[in-house]
C-alpha cells in the first residue's frame, strides 16, 4: 500500500495534456488504496501552480506538454517546492528524454505501459528515498554510466592494489552501501545483503548523501561511478 509514515494516503498530481490519458491516469489511480489524486493539470505550468496551491507528495508527470513542457516543469517544482517528488510518466524512453529529465529533479521514470502496481511503487519509492525507475530505465542508466566509467579508467592514474580508498569522510559500511546502490538493490535488498535492519540502511543512506552532497539514488550512483567505487560490467 502506497502510503506516507503514519497511514495517510499518498496526495498525488497528475500531469498530461491529453484528456483521455489523464482521465485514465486519474481513474486507476483513484481505484488504487492508498493514494489521493488531488489535483490534474493539462500542461506544466498548470501542474507548477497546482503544486503551489495544493503541495501534493508527488506529481506524476508527463514530459511533452505544451506552454511548459514536463523537463521544465520538474525543475521548477523541484527548486520551488522540494518538499513534491516528481515520478515521469510518459511516452518516451529514449536517452534525450530520460536524461534531461533526471537531471531536472525527478525521482521516478515510467512508460505509459506501466501498470498499476507499478505505479504504485514508484510512488511509495520515492517517498521513501528510492529511485522509482523501471528496470529498462535502470539499465540505460547504469550502461550510460558504464560508458562514463570507462572513459575514466582510460585516463592515467596511479597505480595501486586494491579498492579506492573512501571518498569524502565516508565510512567503509557508508561505502559499501552506497555501492550496493550503485547495483541497483533497494533498501530491503541492501538491508538483507548486509545483515542490517532497514532503518540502519536509511540512517547509512542519509549520512552518505550528507557526506557527498548528493540529493538522490540517480546521483549517488553517478558519484560511485565517478569515484571509481564501481567498476563497468566488464571492467
Amino acid at each position: 500500500m502506497t502510503q506516507k509514515p503514519g497511514g495517510t494516503p499518498a496526495r498525488v498530481v497528475v500531469a498530461d495534456d491529453q484528456t483521455v490519458v489523464r482521465e485514465g491516469i486519474v481513474m486507476l489511480l483513484g481505484l488504487l488504496p492508498g493514494v489521493e489524486v488531488v489535483g490534474a493539470a493539462g500542461d506544466g505550468e498548470e501542474a507548477v501552480r497546482l503544486v503551489a496551491e495544493l503541495a501534493p507528495d508527488v506529481v506524476l508527470m508527463d514530459l511533452r506538454m505544451p506552454r511548459c513542457d514536463g523537463v521544465e516543469a520538474t525543475r521548477r517544482i523541484r527548486s520551488e517546492h522540494p518538499g513534491t517528488q516528481v515520478v515521469v510518466l510518459t511516452t518516451y524512453a529514449d536517452d534525450a528524454s530520460v536524461f534531461p529529465a533526471l537531471r531536472a529533479g525527478a525521482r521516478g521514470y515510467l512508460t505509459k505501459d506501466a501498470g498499476g502496481d507499478e505505479i504504485v511503487r514508484a510512488v511509495h519509492g520515492v517517498l521513501s528515498g528510492d529511485a522509482g525507475l523501471a528496470p529498462s530505465i535502470q539499465r540505460r542508466l547504469l550502461e550510460r554510466l558504464s560508458e562514463s566509467g570507462s572513459e575514466a579508467e582510460s585516463a592515467p592514474q596511479s597505480r595501486h592494489a586494491g579498492p579506492p580508498e573512501p571518498p569524502d569522510g565516508l565510512t567503509a559500511r557508508e561505502t559499501e552501501v552506497l555501492v550496493l546502490i550503485a547495483e541497483g538493490l533497494n533498501n530491503t535488498q541492501i538491508a538483507s545483503r548486509l545483515q542490517v535492519s532497514t532503518a540502519t540502511v536509511k540512517t547509512h543512506i542519509n549520512n552518505l548523501f550528507a557526506k557527498t552532497g548528493v540529493k538522490d539514488r540517480a546521483q549517488a550512483v553517478r558519484y560511485a561511478y565517478g569515484k571509481g567505487l564501481v567498476r563497468p560490467p566488464g571492467g
